[in-house]
């Protein structure tokens, strides 16, 4: 590519006023004009923030970006975007996974700049960043955050999230005490990066690097290794190259790569969340991608990641025993191994040589941690629309069950009289939460792993059949139906539930049925009646009026349509 065929060149390259502001006001940022003229400007959008651990050290990761720009022979500029930290942001960042997808698509249509390297992680932010990079479709490349140490407590070995949910309800069941849960607050997360076990965020790195947009084996670096660092540097010698030879990121983001990515989720026994988060990332890449795909790839691929919290080991030791192109190549028969990728003219080239060094973590076909994928969509008329479960995370005499069920018609009376014993609550009932969805919840918080009274888990009962149009962090386990669509808050089946009412749940069946006469949910949804808005103004209004559902994604309807949006005139 000639510098004058840059996108940049419009800003800085022609002989009218507009140019030599440009020009000028570079000057006043201390730059020489040899710096950056004629150059790839690359944007290096970080989402580093002081109250992210997932990303503190992407501060320092993005000048390792930038070098490699440098040497390049590019021209790099950092700009901060929303953080969306996993750990603090209430009541979920889900809520605002949309807003820094906007904010990424608006910063690179209209700055100068010829290619983008992002910088994320932490669950909502590797598919933010992507949808709105896919619809500005520049050259891109991502560099994630990296899972953190493992963690350890006295002689165990800690999984940040799955361990937290396994030690709390440990001290609700009294067999810890405070001393105990104090170490285990130091012990369970230290040091930067995001969770170490397959959760939400590694699910979604891997499929970042299945959807071939990360350098190789990019998805399972721990944050703190030094080869973190030279993989980002690497993004930046290899985003340069991408500007100078015109590849744009639909060239990467295709059909076939989104398919792959799915196959590579339910083959990791990855989180739930990623089949809302790559529905949308499909979307905005022009790829009609749904429930049903989920379900038919499922049945095509094993379960080879021995990872918490479905199986033992965690994302270092997954790392080390070959990362993720060694896990796919375990898995070529379903890849579509002719597509390129940011690093190789095609996948098959990219694996190749790639080698499992430890197969219990990396189990081969021949030893399957399970037979099929680890989610299963479930139909039926409580879920018409669809719903889902990470059934290798549950344990096996509940994936076929009936039972009574006890509703909770939002997160904060569930908290307060889960442990009422005038519920009567026993193993067998199904815990229902509903008012937890795209719109209810609002933003459809992680409350799908409802607890289990205390008295059942002091009885040494650790699951329980639950239901909801909620979701569930990807750290955590149990026979958890999740994203029930339509939502309760939008009138679907789910708000015509009643205590007491039978659901039955088959999940080799795939089906999840309410077992109440259509006469008398007809009688009860006459009876219903819509609640309140949440939001009276602001981006809660704007989230209220737009947001899609958990089966087509959750995006805003206006950002997911199709539609031209011109470039800036720049004059």
């Amino acid at each position: 590519m000639r510098p004058d065929e840059l996108r940049s060149h419009q800003w800085y390259g022609t002989d009218g006023l507009r140019s030599f502001s440009h020009r000028a006001r570079t000057r006043q940022l201390g730059y020489l004009p040899e710096e950056h003229l004629g150059k790839p400007v690359i944007a290096v959008l970080n989402t580093w923030s002081d109250i992210n651990p997932c990303h503190v050290h992407l501060r320092d990761r993005a000048q390792a970006v930038k070098r490699g720009v440098w040497q390049a022979g590019g021209f790099p500029l950092e700009f901060p975007v929303s953080t969306l930290s996993e750990t603090f942001q209430k009541p979920t960042p889900m809520l605002y996974r949309n807003l820094l997808a906007m904010e990424t698509e608006e910063l690179l249509r209209s700055y100068p700049v010829d290619g983008a390297v992002l910088m994320g992680g932490c669950d909502k932010t590797t598919p933010a960043l992507l949808m709105g990079a896919a619809s500005v479709d520049l050259p891109t490349v991502f560099v994630p955050a990296g899972p953190m140490l493992p963690g350890h407590w006295r002689n165990e070995v800690l999984g940040s999230g799955t361990d937290m949910w396994k030690y709390w309800d440990d001290k609700r069941a009294g067999l810890i005490g405070d001393c105990e849960l104090a170490e285990l607050e130091n012990g369970l997360a230290r040091s930067p990066g995001h969770c170490m076990t397959m959760g939400t965020a590694s699910t979604l790195t891997a499929a970042a690097e299945a959807l071939g947009v990360t350098m190789p084996g990019a998805s399972s670096l721990p944050a703190v290794d030094s080869g973190h660092d030279r993989m980002a540097a690497a993004s930046g010698l290899r985003i340069v190259e991408l500007v100078r030879q015109g590849l744009k990121l639909s060239r990467f983001l295709t059909a076939d790569a989104y398919e792959d990515a799915v196959a590579t989720v339910l083959a990791l026994g990855g989180s739930t969340n990623a089949v809302i988060h790559l529905i949308a990332m499909a979307g905005r890449s022009g790829v009609r991608l749904t429930l049903d795909d989920f379900d038919r790839i499922a049945r095509t691929v094993p379960v080879l990641a021995n990872l918490r919290p479905g199986g033992q080991y965690l994302m270092e030791d997954f790392h080390f025993a070959g990362g993720l192109p060694a896990f796919l190549a375990q898995l070529t028969n379903v890849l579509h191994l002719d597509r390129p990728t940011v690093a190789h003219d095609s996948l098959r080239e990219q694996l190749a040589g790639a080698v499992v060094h430890n197969p219990e973590v990396i189990r081969p076909r021949t030893k399957p941690l399970a037979d099929e994928g680890g989610v299963a969509v479930l139909r039926g008329n409580l879920c018409p629309d669809g719903a889902v479960i990470k059934h290798i995370a549950a344990e096996p005499h509940l994936l076929r069950h009936t039972g009574p069920a006890v509703v909770f018609d939002d997160y904060r009376q569930m908290q307060r009289t889960i442990n009422d014993p005038e519920l009567g609550i026993t193993a067998d009932h199904v815990l229902v939460l509903r008012g937890s969805g795209p719109r209810g919840g609002p933003g459809m918080p992680e409350y799908g792993m409802l607890p289990i009274p205390d008295h059942l888990l002091k009885q040494g009962v650790r699951d329980m059949v639950r239901i909801s149009d909620a979701r569930m962090s990807g750290t955590s386990y149990g026979a958890c139906v999740l994203h029930i669509a339509p939502e309760s808050h939008v009138g679907g089946p789910l708000a015509l539930v009643h205590t007491g009412d039978l659901i039955t749940l088959d999940v080799e069946a795939r089906s999840l049925s309410l077992d109440v006469s259509d006469e008398e949910l007809t009688r009860r949804r006459a009876a219903w009646t819509p609640p309140p808005a949440r939001f009276g103004r602001g981006y809660g209004a704007l989230y209220d009026e737009q947001i899609t559902q958990a089966d087509t994604g959750c995006d805003f309807a206006f950002l997911a349509r199709d539609g031209e949006v011109p470039d800036p005139y720049v004059g």
